[in-house]
């Protein structure tokens, strides 16, 4: 990212960052924040110059360009809570060296294999870039280096249980941090917007039997904190019978904080406590399922619907409704074809969502007749089919 593409984000990510501040005085550790922007003046091509001088190399040119227009960064979120100025900069083993204490290997001698650099040593040999951070760290490895110049990046927290999480370059990781600052503090401004506007074009297009796009699209979304995104990335991924479907609903079902999505106990009730329902049932004894971790962890209002649908569900003769009258009738008579698809196919015309959320007849993964005929190959051609009142065209 060079300077005109570096201004323009800092901007906005000071903007929302003191819109979404909680009111009070600063943290202890803080200093007061009372200027539009998180960053500071810039660097002059002198100091940045004396840097590499000092440090006897070239900087990346994301990190270069970022100094020239911000010499140092006050709270990127997410535990890391400045980064350094062009003089602070210098090598983790200089600065820090109990964070390569930290990791080093069982076996002091370890040899690289396959391309993989031992924690400690790729600690050891990078440049550290944060100043300030509760337990974690942000740095980058000068022999990790791309045909860009970008060196690869890494942010570390000892208290995650994973090593360091790498990224293509300074730039690329400041942007995840800028996600992750999204998707804990939820902003309201000009992103969140954004990827609002953005979600409901991926629902229209999945409608119109799009998968691989939207399902990329609400990706990105959720990684921002939409938890509508969320919802309807997990109702395709349902259809794909992807085991980690669940978690996708995890946050929005569960979210202590502000929520960006009005949940609707129609569609919780007819569509998504069926199929955690009925993968509840097929959870092996002793791993909690999804549908436990709500009974326990849930908002008040989903533990009060998973209680009403597992009430339900222990009926005499209970059985998961599909849809509209005519799309599960068609659907139980396909299901009895030696090839169901063509029936199933035509079935899908008379199916429609509940409301602006549904995107896809998942509640076939709830009944335990057809639950097994969705393959992930018949589940594609599920949501590669145009379907439901907003149904389109599509080259897909």
């Amino acid at each position: 990212m060079d300077r005109p593409g570096w201004k323009p984000f800092l901007r906005r990510w000071s903007e929302e960052w003191l819109s979404s501040r909680e009111p009070g005085p600063p943290r202890p550790f803080e200093e007061p924040i009372t200027a539009p922007r998180l960053g500071y003046p810039p660097a002059t091509e002198d100091e940045v110059a004396a840097a590499e001088v000092r440090l006897g190399c070239s900087l990346p040119p994301s990190l270069r360009e970022f100094l020239l227009v911000s010499n140092g960064w006050q709270d990127l979120g997410d535990y890391v809570r400045s980064l350094r100025a062009a003089d602070e900069l210098g090598w983790v083993r200089d600065l820090e060296p109990y964070w390569i204490e930290a990791y080093e290997d069982e076996v002091a001698d370890e040899e690289e294999e396959d391309g993989h650099v031992p924690d400690s040593r790729l600690i050891e040999r990078s440049l550290l870039v944060s100043l300030e951070a509760d337990s974690a760290i942000v740095f980058l490895d000068p022999m990790d280096v791309d045909e860009r110049g970008e060196w690869a990046a890494y942010r570390l927290a000892s208290w995650s249980g994973s090593g360091p999480e790498r990224h293509g370059s300074f730039a690329e990781l400041m942007y995840d941090l800028y996600a992750r600052f999204h998707a804990l503090r939820r902003p309201p401004g000009a992103t969140a917007d954004e990827w609002d506007a953005r979600t409901e074009r991926a629902r229209l297009a999945a409608l119109a039997g799009e998968v691989e796009g939207p399902l990329a699209e609400l990706a990105e979304a959720a990684r921002f904190g939409r938890d509508r995104a969320r919802l309807l990335r997990f109702q395709m991924l349902v259809m794909l019978r992807r085991p980690d479907a669940p978690m996708e609903i995890q946050v929005p079902l569960s979210h202590a904080g502000a929520p960006t999505w009005s949940l609707d106990a129609t569609l919780l009730m007819a569509e998504i406590l069926p199929v955690l329902h009925a993968a509840d049932e097929r959870t092996p004894m002793g791993t909690l399922s999804m549908l436990s971790f709500l009974t326990d962890y849930g908002s008040d209002q989903v533990r009060r619907l998973i209680m009403d649908y597992r009430a339900r569900a222990a009926e005499p003769g209970f059985r998961p409704r599909l849809g509209p009258p005519h799309f599960e009738s068609a659907v139980r008579a396909a299901v009895t074809a030696p090839d169901p698809w063509p029936a199933l196919h035509e079935a899908l015309e008379s199916w429609r969502p509940l409301n602006d959320d549904h995107i896809a007849p998942i509640s076939l993964l709830a009944d335990p007749q057809i639950a097994p005929l969705i393959t992930p190959d018949l589940g594609r051609r599920i949501l590669a089919t145009p379907r439901g009142k907003d149904r389109k065209p599509t080259s897909d």
